[in-house]
This record gives C-alpha cells, sequence and structure tokens, in this order.
C-alpha cells in the first residue's frame, strides 16, 4: 500500500489498462546550440523562409516597360522576341472604343491605343502601316474635353489631353459619340483640338469597318 516512485510504474486509466503516451504528444524536439526553442516549434516561419528563397526573383531578371519611339505621353511597352512574325509590311487598322473613365486619372483604353501603336513601331512596322481609332462614348466622352472645360468641371488639367494630341498628331482618329454628347451635355465646342463628332458610335464603328478597320476585342 505505499505510494510508488515516480516514473516506478505506468499511469492507469480508471479501468486498470496502461495509459499510452504519444511519443508525439510528450516528446521534446532536440535543441541544437545556439537556436532557442519557440524557433524549432514555429514551422510556420520555416514555412516563410522557404517561400522567400524560392520566390525571390533578382532585380537584374526583370524586364522594364519603355514608351516610344513613336508616341512618349504614355504607351509602355515590353519588348518581346515573337515566336509569330509580325509582318512590317502588313497595314494594322484597329478601332477602339472607349466608353468608360475615371475623373483625374489617365483613360486606360487611350493608353492602349498608345501601346498598340508603340509595340508596333518597335517591332519594326512603319508609320503608314499603323493605323487606329477610338470611338468614345459613355462616361469617357468626358475625357474628350480641353484643359480649360476640364479645369471647369473638375479643377486640374486634363490628364488625357497630352496623349490625344500626340496620338492624333500620329494619325489617330478620335471620334466621339454625338448621342452622348447630346444626353450628357458634353460641349463639342470645347474638345481637345482634333477630335470629332459622328452621329453615334454604331455609325463611326460601320464607317470604320467599311474603311478597313478592325474592331478591337476588349
Amino acid at each position: 500500500g505505499g505510494r510508488a516512485q515516480v516514473g516506478s510504474t505506468p499511469s492507469v486509466t480508471p479501468k486498470g489498462r496502461p495509459l499510452m503516451r504519444s511519443p508525439l504528444l510528450y516528446s521534446r524536439p532536440t535543441i541544437r546550440a545556439g537556436i532557442d526553442e519557440p524557433e524549432l516549434m514555429n514551422p510556420m516561419r520555416r514555412l516563410l523562409a522557404f517561400a522567400l528563397l524560392v520566390f525571390a526573383i533578382p532585380v537584374s531578371a526583370q524586364q522594364t516597360s519603355q514608351a516610344g519611339p513613336a508616341i512618349h505621353s504614355g504607351g509602355a511597352v515590353f519588348a518581346i522576341n515573337a515566336e509569330i512574325p509580325t509582318p512590317a509590311d502588313r497595314e494594322y487598322k484597329v478601332a477602339f472604343e472607349a466608353s468608360t473613365g475615371d475623373q483625374g486619372e489617365l483613360n486606360v483604353v487611350f493608353n492602349n491605343v498608345a501601346r498598340f501603336i508603340n509595340m508596333h513601331a518597335q517591332a519594326g512596322v512603319p508609320r503608314e502601316n499603323i493605323r487606329t481609332a477610338i470611338v468614345i462614348h459613355g462616361s469617357a466622352g468626358w475625357d474628350l474635353i480641353n484643359d480649360a472645360a476640364y479645369r471647369e468641371r473638375h479643377g486640374t488639367a486634363n490628364p488625357n489631353a497630352e496623349l490625344l494630341s500626340e496620338m492624333m498628331a500620329f494619325g489617330t482618329e478620335v471620334i466621339l459619340c454625338g448621342q452622348t454628347a447630346a444626353s450628357r451635355g458634353i460641349p463639342t465646342d470645347r474638345l481637345v483640338n482634333g477630335a470629332q463628332v459622328a452621329l453615334s458610335a454604331m455609325t463611326a464603328f460601320v464607317l470604320l469597318q467599311q474603311d478597313g478597320y478592325y474592331a478591337n476585342p476588349w
């Protein structure tokens, strides 16, 4: 009836069966010299360190985009070693649609048109074979008003004016939907110099496609 020494007998359940101790629950990790135990017991920290090693990319391996040689105020693109040839003697005539715009910001579609021009110019396509048009309707119509009108409306210069002027000087047609202008009260006499007004955006696309322009799918 004496008390058993600690560790002299295994623990038992109420029914008298030995209680098995799992080595996963009760064993302690070996501690290496100079490393605290919490460091060894934190798998998330080890996983994070591993991920940083695997996904780290040297800065020198990253490509940088560049504007030009045709449009310099926007339209930065990457130089590509393309497997599909870009024939310089083909004509690249594309019509883009812009229907939305954000106040005080460069219109994404306008910048995409500049990218289209620059990427083909960088690929060696001559200027006369790069033909673009932008058909604007909806809220994007306000991105066509000149700096003075834009300042009156938003209190700042039009961030699209310089890019639009440079693309129109290159030969891009910038066309505003007349129905949009009438319904939204956009002053057609205060547009960026060179912008044109069509009966409607639908009409503009019909005429452009009859002139050989392909409608950009996005």
